[in-house]
């Protein structure tokens, strides 16, 4: 069920419509002929410069769509992208409403990192919850051919990160395997649509494949624990390296950097 956001106190009715185009003023014809990041970024930056918040509803998409000189498919995608990342909620017959505070946290931190920061982390929330069921039943019900693919995955995904190869994959293919051991299909399936509503936006977070490399080094023991049997230490690794990808988040949201000390 679609979660609704109470208009945030002020103006009502025509006012509220007022604002919106006041809003909308902020915006300029984008050159680039790219678009999915170029409308976020821009919608992001106006957000911020007229000061909207919690509840207020944005342009329709025909003033976005005219003000920035793209399609309405192309507004409608947008917002579609934000309102998968809970960052913007559609009301029929109103129009989209701002769900999420996207303005600016600090000065050194770009607003539209920001944004992605906070999209990433409340994904984040979300596996963590299934995550920890998934595992769990994985570690009680693998069957021996299951517990030999989920260390055969292992070990792949740490063939790849050693080379120096892109390792995302990897990764998912591991957790993949995780899930399917489960005896539960539908687990997979929704993580696998928690996450791609954030990876249609942002296919790498932040443009760097070293968010996350830190919790690899958990992998082997999550691996030991499901296939031993052992759900407890299973669930007690899994949030580990759930919190290990946290963390990353969270310095470059603090300091905007992973930090010397992180792997590259």
């Amino acid at each position: 069920m679609e979660k609704q956001i109470p208009p945030a106190a002020g103006p009502t009715g025509s006012g509220r419509n007022a604002q919106a185009d006041d809003a909308a003023g902020h915006l300029r014809p984008l050159e680039s002929r790219t678009r999915d990041m170029d409308v976020l970024d821009a919608l992001a930056d106006m957000i911020a410069k007229a000061g909207l918040k919690v509840g207020d509803r944005l342009p329709s998409e025909l003033v976005l769509a005219q003000r920035l000189a793209v399609g309405r498919s192309t507004i409608r995608e947008a917002l579609k992208s934000w309102q998968s990342l809970g960052v913007v909620t559609k009301r029929t017959g109103s129009g989209s409403y701002l769900a999420a505070d996207v303005s600016p946290g600090s000065f050194h931190i770009p607003l539209t990192i920001k944004l992605e920061g906070e999209s990433l982390l409340r994904t984040h929330q979300v596996r963590r919850a299934l995550e920890v069921s998934v595992t769990r039943e994985a570690a009680c019900n693998a069957t021996k051919a299951q517990r030999a693919e989920i260390r055969a995955r292992y070990d792949h995904l740490m063939k790849v990160f050693h080379s120096g190869e892109h390792w995302y994959a990897a990764d998912h293919a591991f957790h993949r395997a995780i899930y399917d051991a489960s005896s539960n299909p539908l687990f997979g399936e929704v993580i696998q649509q928690v996450q791609s509503a954030f990876h249609r936006i942002y296919p790498e977070p932040f443009g760097t494949t070293a968010i996350g490399a830190a919790s690899l080094a958990l992998h082997g023991a999550l691996c030991d624990a499901v296939c031993d049997g052992d759900a407890e230490r299973a669930v007690e690794q899994i949030n580990l390296i759930l919190d290990e990808t946290e963390k990353d988040v969270r310095r470059i949201l603090s300091t905007g950097a992973l930090g010397a000390d992180r792997p590259k």
